[in-house]
């Protein structure tokens, strides 16, 4: 019987530790992906056909006067310094969209922390976790969003530009870009880790 709970007690203890250090690198890497990238956040007023329409209007816009704004930037606190300074504007820019296709709500932009899912895009992906994100809410914000990385321009140019990494660590290029099924262990292990922490929060 002692026998037995001494080896009951050994695999707790080493799943244990498995459990921990696993934590641990997936707490790392999503700090790391979190403290070097900004995602946009647009969200919809409603789900409307008009709504949704705008939206994308005003997501071309906030990118069409932005990403200027934030080219030579080379780390992500100096955009996101250009972008809180730009947040006046950017409203402006919604709304202006807004009023020219009929729609009287207005738009709020704000610089905050969210939680995102994994996400597909066109050459690499991001998994969930707690990123940077300009966020800009059209009137009532109830409908369905878009998303994707201001900093670096992910999604505005083409990753296989040697230039479009600029302000992200070796590490974390090659965490998003990795080809095969390297980045999406990894992933997995921050997935885990962040349904994890939300079933205790």
């Amino acid at each position: 019987m002692k026998q037995h709970l001494k080896i009951w007690e050994i695999s707790l203890l080493v799943a244990l530790c498995i459990t921990l250090c696993t934590g641990l690198f997936a707490k790392a890497e999503q700090g790391r992906l979190s403290g070097e990238l900004i995602r946009l956040h647009v969200i919809a007023n409603s789900d409307s056909t008009g709504d949704q329409s705008v939206k994308l209007k005003v997501r071309d816009n906030v990118l069409e006067v932005l990403t200027p704004m934030l080219d030579g930037a080379t780390d992500v606190v100096e955009a996101e310094s250009i972008i809180k300074n730009s947040l006046p504007q950017l409203c402006r820019v919604s709304e202006t969209i807004l009023m020219n296709n009929g729609k009287y709500y207005s738009a709020k932009a704000e610089i905050c922390l969210e939680t995102y899912p994994t996400r597909n895009y066109d050459g690499f992906a991001l998994p969930a976790g707690e990123y940077i994100s300009l966020k800009i809410i059209l009137g009532e914000g109830i409908g369905h969003n878009w998303w994707c990385v201001v900093f670096p321009p992910l999604c505005m140019t083409s990753v296989e530009d040697e230039d479009t990494f600029t302000g992200l660590s070796n590490e974390t290029e090659k965490l998003i870009t990795t080809d095969g099924n390297q980045y999406r262990v990894k992933f997995r292990i921050i997935e885990l880790y962040e349904e994890l922490k939300q079933s205790f929060s």
